[in-house]
């Protein structure tokens, strides 16, 4: 169904590795702006492997100008996520999630699930699209990722240090939403995937961080969203429904004055859904950022 499932899902709401001064990068900067409002649209790829510098150039100025840093989620304390995590994800009735999977498929998931050290049956009470989830972070670190560092606590430490304003597009309950509210035979075929693309994650991810890297947002776009694009149902909850909520918060923020920095994943602003492209319809310019 999803050939990039794992990458994609990582880079929408995976947590990422802050990256090493080591090589630059100059991912994409657009600015959308009106008389006394300017606002900045960052992309951001939530998985790095140590060795690229992109908190600098004109990512960093953009940043310095702005009052306010927007981000996708502002994130919950772990105890808060672990409840929110119990009442969307815990199914504890019914048939186990094993058994909801095709027969043929069962040993590959559980193969899967035991290389990244969760056994399967420790999520057999739970539904798949957070096995899903859960096998494509679960998995970073062997890839030499970091979970708990990031590109968004990067720049959420470097606002707070500023004394910055810090505001959540969405909330930690309306993401796991979007997942939970899938029909159960989309959730298990998101979840069969996930299984089936599991070997090819590393590379895929290598794709995409090259991509954001070069600052080449239309191949990273391809990459990402070619997929999602052929299962409607999915690529309407994930990316077009989202962007369209976000474009009309952007034409309502430009009604106050200010420098706003926004930082979402960088899916949502490459492809033919992307943010810009919602913008257009509100007849607002995204103009990118020469460096």
């Amino acid at each position: 169904m999803l050939k990039q499932t794992l990458a994609a899902l990582a880079l929408l709401f995976a947590p990422a590795v802050q990256a090493q001064a080591v090589k630059d990068a100059d991912p994409a900067l657009w600015v959308v702006k009106d008389a006394d409002t300017t606002i900045y649209l960052f992309g951001t790829v939530h998985v790095l492997k140590p060795g690229l510098s992109w908190f600098d150039e004109a990512v960093k100025a953009a940043f310095d100008k702005s009052d306010e840093l927007v981000l996708e989620m502002l994130e919950p304390d772990t105890a808060t996520m672990q409840g929110l995590i119990m009442k969307t994800a815990l199914n504890p009735a019914g048939p186990t999630l094993t058994e909801k999977l095709p027969a043929d498929k069962r040993e590959a998931y559980a193969k899967a699930m035991t290389d990244v050290g969760v056994p399967a049956a420790a999520l057999d009470r739970f539904d798949p699209w957070f096995a899903a989830v859960t096998l494509s972070l679960a998995g970073l670190p062997k890839l030499g990722y970091d979970p708990e560092s990031g590109a968004e606590r990067t720049l959420t430490t470097a606002a707070k240090a500023a004394n910055k304003r810090i505001v959540g597009l969405e909330t930690a309950e309306q993401q796991l939403g979007y997942f939970d509210n899938l029909p159960e035979p989309l959730q298990v075929k998101f979840l069969v995937s996930t299984v089936d693309d599991y070997p090819k994650m590393a590379a895929e991810l290598d794709k995409m961080i090259a991509s954001w890297s070069a600052g080449d947002p239309e191949t990273l776009g391809k990459t990402m969203n070619e997929e999602l694009a052929d299962t409607p149902e999915l690529a309407k909850v994930l990316l077009a429904d989202r962007n369209a909520r976000w474009a009309d918060w952007i034409e309502a923020r430009l009604q106050k004055p200010g420098t706003v920095f926004v930082a979402v994943g960088a899916g949502h602003l490459a492809g033919a859904e992307s943010v810009q492209v919602q913008l257009a319809k509100h007849k607002l310019t995204a103009t990118r950022v020469a460096y």
